[in-house]
């Protein structure tokens, strides 16, 4: 069966661009987010009663011109943890390369408890130089876009890696980024699955000092945390020599890990080892091929999936009455940011004279009324399974009644035959 996720991307409203500029710095107006707010919540609520799989938010800083205003995703998880019964809740990510680990396997474990096990942890790079250059500025980390781009070969049947037109230095941060990201996603995992642990890494040492431990710790030295501790906590010295991250997650081991890429093969090789959900932002010509290369990592590390299983495909998604109005509704909502974020950030190729033909070049959508979003989805799900989806919308610029009336829609009306192509796939693999 398809696991629907809907990640909302918190888009403070206006009527047009110049009431924008009008209103800026946009981000910052309390009226227009604690409205935001107030109709999110609405729509997390919906969503768990239609049975939708999971809901997502994103970790985004310093959005003056209100296009990502997603700061704090754990306590949003939190809070819809307290007015959901059945939804998972979670991040599209935790933005690693600029974060402290143990707070994000603490931050993590708690949600989980909140939410009795309804919850998945997603992981992500940051490309957004705005912001993770100064928030991850004690890490060393600059903001990266994946220059190790993915190019399909048709010949072959392969994917690989093109760095031909990548400066240096872009080289050079993408590969201290993601040192980062895979340091601190390693330390996670420890903290969730091991009652005490150590690491010795290029940015963290548990415990600090690595050398002698920590060799003033009164529970220590008096006994008490060797004797009520975690088993290999302290030395005989009652030195500490590694540390117990508390709690353990309610989920055993922990919750499901997403990844979300941008087609570089080289996450969705990393996401295939550790057995973690990568979360495609790409166009099916892109995320087809790498989601076999995923099958093929993932059974070289012994995990058994079958074609889609344990992947995530990312679509944004417009239905209207007819194909016209459909179109508009991109226009409408989506256009806005899309040009000035998306385009602007170098992401996507915008040609103004055609604004919705560029919008539909990335890949992304599908548009048009329920038939054919539905016929363009099983073509898609025909070449890759994903047992994920997870549908983005631009809210609150698209009004939250629309956002609820579109995720009725699809999952009357467009799930039921995914869940028969998941299925036919299932039957061909067993």
């Amino acid at each position: 069966m398809l696991k629907p996720l809907i990640q909302l991307y918190p888009v403070l409203p206006t009527k047009d661009e110049e009431e924008r500029a009008k209103l800026r710095p946009v981000g910052r107006n309390r009226q227009l987010y604690q409205e935001t707010l107030v109709g999110w919540h609405d729509i997390i609520k919906a969503a768990d009663e239609m049975g939708i799989w999971g809901a997502a938010t994103i970790e985004h800083h310093f959005w003056s011109e209100g296009y990502e205003v997603g700061p704090s995703p754990g306590v949003l998880d939190a809070y819809w943890a307290s007015i959901t019964k059945n939804i998972r809740v979670g991040q599209l990510g935790y933005v690693m390369s600029t974060q402290n680990p143990i707070r994000v396997a603490e931050e993590t474990a708690i949600i989980d408890h909140l939410a009795k096990g309804r919850s998945f942890v997603g992981f992500a790079r940051g490309y957004q130089s705005r912001w993770t250059n100064i928030v991850g500025q004690h890490l060393g980390a600059r903001a990266t876009k994946s220059p190790s781009a993915a190019v399909y070969n048709p010949a072959t049947q392969m994917v690989g890696f093109s760095t031909s037109t990548t400066k240096d230095r872009d080289l050079n941060d993408d590969a201290r980024n993601r040192a980062i990201f895979e340091e601190g996603v390693d330390i996670v995992i420890k903290a969730w699955t091991s009652e005490s642990f150590s690491h010795k890494g290029m940015n963290w040492s548990i415990p600090f000092p690595y050398e002698t431990g920590v060799d003033d710790w009164p529970l220590g030295k008096q006994g008490i945390t060797g004797k009520l501790g975690a088993p290999r906590e302290v030395d005989a010295e009652g030195n500490v020599r590694e540390v117990s991250v508390c709690p353990a997650p309610y989920q055993d081991p922990h919750p499901p890990v997403f990844v979300s890429g941008s087609g570089s093969p080289e996450t969705i090789e990393y996401c295939a080892r550790k057995g973690f959900i990568p979360v495609y932002f790409t166009g099916i010509d892109t995320a087809a091929p790498l989601s076999r290369r995923y099958l093929d990592i993932s059974r070289e590390a012994g995990y058994n999936w079958r074609p889609g299983q344990n992947q995530c495909l990312v679509r944004w998604m417009q239905i209207g009455k007819t194909e016209e109005d459909a179109r508009e509704r991109v226009l409408r909502w989506d256009s806005d940011i899309f040009r000035n974020f998306y385009a602007a950030m170098g992401r996507r190729k915008m040609n103004l004279e055609d604004l919705y033909g560029s919008i539909m070049g990335s890949g992304l959508y599908v548009v048009g009324t329920v038939d054919s979003v539905r016929k363009q989805l099983i073509e898609q799900w025909k070449q890759f399974p994903a047992e994920h989806i997870c549908l983005i919308f631009h809210y609150a610029q698209m009004p939250k009644e629309d956002v609820i009336e579109t995720l009725d829609t699809f999952m009357k009306h467009i799930k039921p035959a995914l869940d028969e192509v998941i299925e036919d796939v299932a039957k061909q693999a067993a």
